[in-house]
């Protein structure tokens, strides 16, 4: 079960929801990267990466039996907050095909660096499945 938390008088949040209440298993993403799963980049592009991270999101939580629907949560750390803005229509178009119009709470920071060098974007994901 879970249920999107939006005080009344708040202005309505675009592409995530201010906070999330669930119960179920819980499963919890370690940050993914813009690289396949063998380690190996297929672009540099801030959007493309992007896309290759969800699909690795997606992927593991497939492992644990669970869909992008039942993410609760997600952090994204950036490298560089001006590629990230200006990516916006193309990471829209990626988060919608792979994650569908679930918007989880969500939370973007600016980092300094990301352990991989040529990444450019880490997203961390917890999901809780229904039991």
């Amino acid at each position: 079960m879970m249920k999107f938390l939006q005080p009344d008088n708040w202005v309505s949040p675009k592409g995530y929801a201010n906070g999330v209440s669930a119960t179920g298993r819980q499963i919890f993403v370690s940050g993914m990267i813009g690289w396949d799963e063998q380690c190996q980049f297929h672009t540099d592009d801030f959007a493309g990466q992007v896309r290759q991270a969800l699909q690795n999101v997606v992927a593991v939580l497939h492992e644990g039996g669970a869909k992008p629907e039942h993410i609760v949560r997600m952090t994204w750390y950036v490298v560089n907050k001006v590629e990230y803005v200006a990516a916006y229509p193309e990471i829209g178009k990626a988060y919608r095909a792979i994650i569908g119009r679930h918007f989880p709470s969500m939370t973007a920071v600016q980092v300094v660096a990301l352990i991989e060098d040529r990444a450019k974007v880490e997203i961390e994901v917890t999901a809780v499945v229904p039991e």
